[in-house]
This record gives structure tokens, sequence and C-alpha cells, in this order.
């Protein structure tokens, strides 16, 4: 068997995240349903959590656009799981706050996403899936230093 070139590992690289990132989306819908959210509300939510953040900077972490995050920032506002507030570091750039119907919405998700994680792990073995988790980071890291 002939060592896989460069290309060909991008492309089953690609291809794999692709496929995954549907999967990991599917299973989010499932589990953000019963709270009456959605895979992507649930995940602009999560990424306030512990801390306000600005929407430009949960864009960042999350890796997609500002105006994406905006628009359903803005519609998280609008169904009272999340609230603006002032940012002392920058007047115009509010900051994202979960409310208390926010955590709440995220407090129902957390059993049924531990079982989901325990199955997971499970199937695929606590090593392999440390393994894989830092397989995926370093491929992130990777493409971050090369998309500078």
């Amino acid at each position: 068997m002939t060592e896989p070139k460069p290309a060909e590992l991008l492309a089953g690289a690609a291809l794999t995240a692709f496929r995954l990132n549907g999967q990991f989306l599917a299973v989010a819908e499932d589990l953000a349903r019963p709270a009456g959210l959605t895979a992507a509300w649930w995940q602009v939510l999560g990424a306030v959590v512990d801390e306000p953040l600005p929407v430009a900077g949960i864009a960042r972490a999350m890796g997609i656009t500002r105006q994406s995050v905006q628009r359903i920032a803005d519609l998280m506002v609008d169904k009272g799981f999340a609230e603006y507030l002032p940012n002392p570091a920058h007047r115009r750039a509010k900051l994202l706050q979960l409310t208390a119907e926010g955590r709440a919405a995220m407090q129902r998700i957390t059993p049924d996403q531990r079982a989901f994680a325990d199955r997971l792990a499970n199937q695929l073995g606590v090593e392999e899936f440390r393994r894989a988790l830092e397989a995926l980071g370093q491929l992130s890291a990777a493409l971050d230093v090369l998309a500078d």
C-alpha cells in the first residue's frame, strides 16, 4: 500500500470534518430541542455560559462570522434567553450574557448531553476519545497557523 499524498490527506480530513460537523449538528439539534433551543442557539449561548462576551469574541471562538452570531444573539435577546450589557472595553460592542431563562434552558440540556457523552465514550473508549480530541485540536491549531 502506498503512502497517501498530502493532498489526499487534506481531502480526507476535510470530508471527514464536514461529515463530523453534520453529525454533531444533528446530535445537538436533538439535545437542544427539548429545551426550546436549536443547535445554533445552544452554541451561541454556550459561548457565554461562564462569562459575557462581545459578539465578535463569540464568533472568533466558534470560527464563524460575526454576522451569523449577531443574528442569533439578537434572536436570543428577543426570546429572553440572553441580554446585552454595556462593555467597559468598547462602547459599541455590547456584551452578551445569559438570562435566568437562558441558564435554565442550558441546564435542561445538561443531563441528556452528559448521557450522550457517556454513550459515545463507551462506544469509542475514553482513551481513544481523548486521542481523537487531541488530534482534532492539533489539526485546528495547524490550520490557524496557516490561515494567518
